[in-house]
């Protein structure tokens, strides 16, 4: 019996998994941008302790990584810090949440058009080698766990956290 499956079927299921991730990431665009907008612009510079980011830094984080990780991930090479977005950032967390939305859906479309072969080829990335593949949940998980420290602020700095995964105290189902 082979110890190591054909390169085709390495190259099938490195493709399969990314289409069930990058269908992941959409469905939690929407909620990543509903986050970002309940900042309220006035109270951006908030932040919960001196070590910790302000709110509109936290979100322009999400908004700008998520992004660059994922055209990082279609390039084939990665380089943190990466400052392509820097004058971009937007002025209010409105147009954040709507730059993060245009441009996700770009990047979504980066990552899709890279062949089963580019997919499933490894990638260095601080000290790990991984599959390209698998950076694409390294990401999600990079920007699910920002979003949950974002919408911990929320409250504190007055704004309403909004429905996420479920109705909540400020936003409750279906509305």
């Amino acid at each position: 019996m082979p110890t190591t499956a054909p390169a085709e079927a390495k190259t099938e299921f490195a493709a399969g998994v990314r289409e069930f991730l990058l269908q992941a990431i959409e469905s939690e665009i929407p909620k990543t941008a509903n986050v970002i907008r309940a900042v309220p612009d006035e109270k951006a510079d908030w932040k919960p302790d001196a070590k910790s980011r302000c709110a509109g830094d936290l979100a322009w984080h999400i908004a700008s990584e998520d992004v660059i990780f994922l055209e990082q991930i279609a390039e084939g090479k990665f380089a943190f810090p990466d400052p392509r977005f820097e004058k971009e950032r937007p002025k209010t967390t409105a147009e954040m949440a709507k730059w993060y939305e245009g441009k996700m859906k770009a990047a979504l479309t980066k990552v899709r058009a890279l062949s089963p072969e580019k997919i499933a080829e490894s990638r260095e990335f601080f000290g790990m080698n991984f599959p390209a593949y698998a950076y694409i949940l390294f990401m999600n998980n990079h920007s699910i766990h920002h979003r949950g420290q974002l919408a911990a602020y929320l409250r504190p700095c007055g704004g309403k956290v909004p429905d996420i995964y479920g109705g909540s105290a400020d936003t409750p189902m279906g509305q």
